[in-house]
């Protein structure tokens, strides 16, 4: 077995990440840096230095990533319109590039010669942390203990009795059930009564969004302003993406906005069935394409919404530091440049309602599109216009014999 001296780990301060840290310090005789980012954590962040050091590692470092996440990761694909399976907004996929990056920079600087994670072999998360890791440093090594011949961890009851061994403090904030990944775009819920797919969500799951039963029996009324497919205001009152972020989620969530019931098709070939909470996400992208309804030309509009499929298979499968996302990125900002307005919903119990959109670059044509009387389109020039568009099937009828 190779010598490993240093290794970076991708912490979280749960109990898998944890038990980690000595397990690496008794089966490769190394020092462990734990590397947390703040992607919107709420307080999860909340002690994890001292437990960290408690758990056998040398220093922790905890980076606060959430304007960057938001601006870098998030906007993006949000001007990309990327939605993995009709459904799932990427909320997890988006958030391990950068955690990866940052990782891969402390590792830089801190001379280690590895760095590890602690996903599952079941999983997406392996390779999302995985190809980032090989993307931007090619030469590192990278441990992944789940898939590590040395690890006989094989359920939480071990876990637990590791951290137990260990003397690993193990506290929990409430009784997790789920399987969960929470930043500020997103909480997934996976496991437990999930696994059945007749199972209802029980009314406690919900987290960032009230149970639809509990929204508000009146309908509230939102604005959201962008500039060149970025928002960048609700209801008047500019705010960081951040914050605007955190504002949306706070309105939408109320309104039990977000709600997403979806089996997907993992990167490895299984299906799994998770719950998604997306309040302000969901706005986002409703608002983000009202806008473009009204001023992306047909060709542009219809072009891009196949890139937006390649977009979120890309992002899904951990493919974010590749030169075709990169390459796309540059013709979806392309399209943006007159992305720019303000989109009105209404919102009431988990509806997202268009309750009007403005632009100063719309190609909407009132004095066209009107069923009045008017003096700017002569419905007779239709009548060539079919008789072209209708030529190949015409001309396929009449030498196949058909009357």
């Amino acid at each position: 077995m190779e010598k490993i001296n240093k290794v970076v780990l991708a912490y979280s301060g749960g109990l898998d990440t944890s038990v980690i840290i000595p397990w690496l310090i008794d089966n490769y005789g190394c020092e462990v840096i734990a590397y947390a980012a703040d992607v919107g954590l709420a307080d999860e962040l909340d002690g994890l230095e001292e437990k960290a050091i408690q758990s056998g590692a040398s220093k922790i470092y905890i980076d606060d990533l959430k304007e960057e996440f938001v601006s870098d990761y998030i906007f993006p694909t949000l001007r990309a319109g990327a939605v993995y399976e009709d459904k799932y907004l990427l909320g997890t996929s988006f958030a391990r590039p950068l955690i990866a990056k940052k990782q891969i920079e402390t590792a830089q600087k801190e001379g280690a010669d590895a760095v590890a994670h602690g996903a599952t072999g079941k999983g997406n998360d392996q390779v999302r942390f995985e190809l980032a890791y090989m993307a931007l440093d090619p030469g590192i090594k990278i441990i992944a203990p789940w898939k590590d011949d040395k690890w006989k961890i094989k359920s939480r009851a071990d876990a637990l009795n590791y951290a137990k061994d260990k003397k690993i403090p193990v506290r929990f904030a409430r009784e997790k059930m789920y399987s969960e990944d929470r930043n500020v775009w997103h909480i997934s819920h996976e496991g437990y009564d999930l696994e059945d797919t007749w199972n209802e969500p029980e009314e406690k799951l919900w987290t960032l969004t009230a149970p639809v039963e509990k929204a508000p029996d009146k309908s509230e009324y939102i604005e959201i302003d962008f500039e060149k497919g970025n928002p960048v205001a609700v209801n008047g009152k500019k705010l960081s993406p951040y914050n605007l972020l955190c504002k949306l989620n706070q309105i939408a969530g109320r309104h039990a906005i977000g709600q997403v019931d979806l089996v997907e098709n993992r990167l490895i070939g299984m299906k799994s069935r998770g719950i998604y909470e997306n309040p302000g996400g969901a706005v986002l992208y409703s608002g983000h394409q009202a806008v473009e309804s009204l001023v992306l030309d047909k060709e542009t509009y219809h072009y891009k919404q196949q890139v937006a499929l390649k977009y979120a298979d890309l992002v899904y499968n951990g493919q974010w530091f590749t030169t075709i996302r990169e390459a796309l990125d540059a013709f979806v900002n392309k399209t943006q440049e007159y992305v720019s307005g303000t989109v009105r919903f209404k919102l009431y119990k988990g509806n997202i309602i268009l309750a009007g959109v403005k632009s100063p670059y719309s190609l909407y044509s009132e004095k066209l599109a009107t069923f009045e009387r008017d003096d700017t389109y002569d419905h007779k020039d239709a009548n060539g216009f079919i008789k072209l568009f209708g030529l190949p099937l015409k001309v396929n009828g009449l030498l196949r014999g058909k009357k």
